[in-house]
């Protein structure tokens, strides 16, 4: 499930997104995000191992800060930031299925795609948990196989050398586009993040995975290197077959883009079948994850709930509650905003995931302080290149951002209080 999530997200959706910013270094920015990831991952590997549970980022952080603001805070971050991520899989699905028709992502149909996707995926929500992982396994097995023969087969016709993965053949008015230099390409770095943060949903799972101990932490691995490995091939590909500048014009699809020069009209097509199976998945697997977020959230009372009159469990509720709020981001926002949102808010949480496993639970749970550190310092770089490019190019993104951030923990605040005078 977690390699699931991954490519339903990350190729399909963010390709173009990273060349827009790092120009044609863009394969470069994908490997260095998943030396910034690796990093990361070691802090959730070295907590669920030592407590395997189906809490995941909301029981790492709840071990740090105990049911602090910070840590009910952090948690909705993370909720929200995979919703976004739901929103944006879903405007991508809508983006390559209307190529069927010779439509471009500007249609109105794209946002409306979107949102049936998203009301599908709730409804094969609803039947069962069983259903969705022998999906999950079979979707995967289509991904991988068919994004490594698109790869290949460009790959091949484009003809690989060094000057493909570096973007020195590249003429700098091919180029002209891009953001490009380091401010750009650390920003790239910062974007191809949510190609990866897909690994999360794996600690999810620790409380259902035979050998958490020593699963948990295999499985994040073994899913990071298959992601790495199939994000390298297919950006060499892009890269082989199509100018930055052409990558950009057809961001929200590129890979299908790329698969014309390639291998004729037919590889188009069946790039865009790939991606509707990717996208499709992906965005049922993480409505999944994230609903049993939520409600694990809602089992900690760190988030108020309330039933509206809904039947059932807690967790068909924040079903409900995840498919409307993703349905309005799917609405109001494009392909690019979603994505800089996603990528604000997942960062933030990732940095105060390591701080306080270095403050709090390093020596509890046999972590370095070195590594811990160089994450930290990691997301932090990356994350500040992305929020001045995005300043200088989008403020709309940054303001959304804080104002988000701060009625996010505004209200935990409050409600924390709240409910500490309640038990008082």
């Amino acid at each position: 499930m977690g390699t699931g999530v991954m490519i339903g997200a990350g190729i399909f959706a963010l390709t173009g997104q990273v060349a827009e910013l790092a120009g044609s270094q863009f394969p470069l920015a994908f490997i260095a995000a998943a030396v910034v990831v690796a990093f990361s991952a070691y802090s959730y590997i070295k907590v669920c191992n030592e407590y395997p549970s189906a809490g995941g980022v909301a029981m790492i952080l709840k071990k740090a800060y105990g049911p602090s603001v910070v840590t009910a805070g952090c948690s909705l971050l993370m909720y929200f930031s995979m919703v976004i991520n739901e929103s944006l899989v879903a405007r991508t699905f809508g983006a390559y299925t209307m190529r069927i028709f010779g439509e471009r992502s500007g249609s109105w149909l794209v946002p409306a795609l979107g949102v049936g996707l998203i009301t599908v995926a709730f409804i094969v929500n609803l039947m069962g948990n069983r259903f969705i992982g022998g999906m999950s396994k079979i979707t995967a097995i289509i991904k991988i196989g068919g994004i490594a023969v698109f790869a290949g087969i460009g790959l091949w016709v484009s003809g690989l050398s060094f000057d493909t993965l570096t973007g020195s053949g590249e003429s700098s008015e091919a180029a002209s586009q891009a953001a490009g230099g380091i401010g750009g390409f650390l920003a790239a770095v910062a974007l191809s993040i949510l190609a990866y943060k897909g690994f999360t949903t794996i600690t999810n799972s620790g409380g259902e995975i035979e050998r958490p101990k020593k699963n948990v932490g295999r499985s994040i691995i073994i899913s990071l290197l298959i992601c790495t490995g199939l994000y390298l091939l297919v950006t060499l590909a892009v890269a082989g077959n199509l100018t930055v500048n052409e990558i950009i014009a057809s961001r929200d699809s590129s890979l299908a883009e790329a698969a014309k020069p390639a291998v004729g009209r037919w590889g188009e097509w069946l790039t865009i079948a790939l991606a509707i199976v990717a996208t499709i998945s992906g965005v049922i697997a993480s409505m999944f994850a994230v609903s049993r977020m939520l409600a694990m959230l809602t089992d900690m009372e760190l988030v108020p709930h309330r039933h509206f009159g809904i039947p059932g469990r807690i967790q068909k509720h924040t079903l409900v509650y995840t498919a409307v709020i993703a349905i309005g981001m799917t609405v109001f926002f494009d392909l690019g905003r979603i994505a800089s949102l996603g990528a604000i808010f997942y960062i933030v949480m990732d940095m105060t995931i390591h701080w306080g496993v270095y403050r709090h639970l390093r020596k509890e749970v046999g972590a370095k302080a070195p590594v811990l550190l160089t994450a930290l310092v990691l997301d932090a770089v990356v994350l500040g290149a992305f929020i001045y490019m995005k300043a200088t190019s989008d403020p709309l993104v940054l303001i959304v951002s804080v104002l988000g951030m701060g009625v996010i923990f505004g209200a935990e605040w409050w409600f924390i209080r709240q409910r500490g005078k309640s038990d008082e």
